[in-house]
């Protein structure tokens, strides 16, 4: 009983006599805390007392595409802890090839009677993928927020990571360092995000007066082994840096430099998106721009609670400000290295810093 309440206490962010005297139907508590209280003890797998059986904490779905990335693992877990203290209780739904699609999920959600549903990341952000699902929670008027860019035509507040500010920090700081054949890896052509990472690295390249070189531009699924294979094409033609859509396209980046006997960051240097975790634990640790992950999670919940109580937000979407973060995959570039060679450079020379070209460094 101790431990059970420690944890409740830990979950809500209230004491333990607190947890106690919901439990024991005692006053003094207010309903906010009092529905927090009992929607933990469904998230944790606790019985409810038997008095409180009756009381089921509202349901909302929360719809992820995968969870080998860790960066949608990091989102369950904030916009899980913060439905949690609206009195909500998260049901989580990911999807795995070949198994429940993203439109069989929204069935059972509608058959569950959710209060709303949480997409952190899915189909609302290719072009070319079914979107009738979402039509369909927005002719029942079920309350929903997206979490990532959308296609048009999908009215449902959003919120995102800035893909257009990620991409010209990146961009900028690989260029501070000397890198003039910058390379990227990209999500699928109807990857809204990966569209405006395009846009956003065709404008930075134009404005430090060079251009982006078409065949500098590589798409990929959104895994290891696809961007190391898309990376192993830029290295072909001779890049020195590579701007990736995520993390793991950039370890597979990484991969790709490696398995040419080339060294990161020697003779190719390496950036990822999200700031995932364990990126400090790679070798070398990942330069990556970080996405401020619980800011927005919290939103998503906030707007997402706001409709469940009736009232209007405005359908569009909240930009949030990445931050690029410097560690030891990017380095200046080897004065000495031939196109798509390895230079006869120290591995170790790091030339100008990150923290010399405006960003803060870190470990």
């Amino acid at each position: 009983m101790t431990r059970r309440l420690a944890q409740v206490a830990k979950k809500v962010g209230v004491s333990e006599a607190t947890v106690s005297r919901v439990l024991n139907g005692k006053p003094g508590v207010s309903e906010a805390t009092r529905q927090s209280v009992l929607t933990a003890l469904d998230v944790l797998g606790y019985e409810r007392p038997t008095q409180l059986r009756g009381e089921r904490a509202r349901l909302v779905g929360l719809v992820l595409p995968e969870l080998q990335n860790p960066i949608f693992p990091a989102f369950a877990e904030v916009i899980g802890g913060a439905l949690a203290q609206q009195g909500l209780t998260p049901v989580l739904c990911t999807q795995t090839k070949g198994g429940v699609s993203e439109a069989d999920y929204v069935e059972l959600l509608l058959q569950q009677q959710v209060s709303g549903v949480v997409f952190a990341g899915g189909l609302f952000a290719q072009a070319d993928a079914p979107h009738e699902h979402y039509r369909l929670l927005a002719e029942r008027r079920i309350p929903v927020v997206l979490v990532n860019a959308a296609i048009e035509g999908l009215d449902f507040p959003c919120v995102a990571c800035d893909d257009a500010v990620a991409v010209e920090q990146s961009w900028r700081h690989l260029v501070s360092l000397g890198h003039e054949r910058i390379g990227l890896v990209l999500g699928p052509t109807d990857h809204i995000p990966s569209r405006r990472k395009l846009a956003s690295a065709e404008r930075t390249a134009k404005a430090l007066g060079s251009a982006l070189r078409p065949e500098f531009v590589e798409r990929s699924m959104f895994s290891l082994e696809g961007g190391q294979a898309a990376a192993s094409r830029l290295l072909e033609r001779g890049v020195t840096g590579i701007v990736c859509a995520s993390d793991p396209l950039a370890l597979g980046a990484v991969r790709a430099a490696r398995r040419r006997g080339l060294s990161v960051p020697g003779d190719v240097s390496v950036v990822g998106y999200d700031d995932s975790a364990f990126m400090t634990c790679t070798e070398p640790p990942l330069t990556t721009v970080r996405q401020p992950i619980e800011a927005m999670g919290r939103a998503a919940v906030e707007l997402l609670a706001t409709q469940i109580d009736g009232s209007d937000v405005p359908h569009s979407e909240l930009l949030f400000e990445p931050e690029l973060v410097v560690r030891g995959s990017t380095a200046q570039v080897a004065a000495d290295r031939p196109a798509g060679g390895r230079s006869t450079a120290s591995e170790g020379r790091s030339g100008a810093s990150g923290a010399a070209a405006g960003w803060v460094a870190t470990a």
